[in-house]
């Protein structure tokens, strides 16, 4: 079996400062021949460092850590653009289900949010999602990224409504499955509300994604919320 990013096995770095959970992290994934651990942190500080050293394709990254929290080395791995090196995602993981952990992580750059008491089967399949591009948001998590930058939204504009930003880069379809994300819809809908097939509108997710630099389908959520293209309640 190859790795979802092609011939070779999709290389993991696992950072958590528990050697229990890393080692159950190392056995479960272990059992998939199209994954491979390349590599362990304790903290923060150390994951920056085996990151640079492994170029993984996905980090298991707790929050607390000592030194260097999950959060900041997210931040520090992301911010490394070069297009020479393979593109690092980072999947947070915690024990605490909590919103404020959930909107840093994703504002840091990360693609995938899991809670460690999650079922072996959807670690494994968290790396692959991740893997292979997509963004991973179970959908209770998504409407409370929606709800969430809905607020901050309100707050930002207090009482006067903005007219809602269209980025000039995007077509007139794509503008539509932007606004058609940032609702909540998934691709089956998406596809279903405009009459065309879900490979057209993954297409379409594609272009709006490179058109405004964005990693995955959850950044463009946030895009769209931070820039106005979404009104809060609409």
């Amino acid at each position: 079996m190859t790795g979802e990013t092609g011939t070779r096995p999709i290389t993991v770095l696992l950072a958590d400062d528990q050697d229990l959970v890393r080692a159950g992290f190392r056995v479960i994934l272990g059992t998939e021949e199209d994954i491979e651990v390349v590599g362990e942190a304790r903290n923060g500080a150390e994951a920056i460092e085996r990151v640079a050293a492994t170029r993984p394709d996905v980090v298991l990254m707790d929050v607390q850590m000592p030194d260097v929290d999950g959060l900041e080395a997210t931040r520090r791995i992301l911010a490394d653009t070069d297009p020479d090196r393979p593109q690092t995602r980072v999947v947070i993981l915690t024990t605490f289900d909590r919103d404020d952990y959930l909107f840093a992580a994703l504002q840091a750059g990360a693609s995938g949010f899991l809670l460690k008491n999650a079922r072996p089967e959807d670690l494994i399949e968290a790396v692959r999602v991740v893997a292979r591009g997509d963004a991973l948001l179970s959908p209770e998590v998504t409407r409370r990224v929606i709800a969430q930058f809905s607020r901050r939204a309100q707050v930002n504009q207090g009482s006067k409504p903005a007219a809602p930003h269209r980025p000039p880069e995007l077509t007139d379809r794509e503008y539509d499955v932007l606004v058609a994300m940032a609702r909540g819809a998934s691709n089956a809908e998406i596809a279903q509300q405009f009459g065309v097939t879900e490979a057209t509108v993954k297409t379409h997710v594609s272009r709006v994604l490179v058109k405004l630099g964005l990693r995955d389908r959850t950044h463009a959520v946030v895009y769209a919320y931070e820039n106005g293209v979404v009104a809060p309640g609409s």
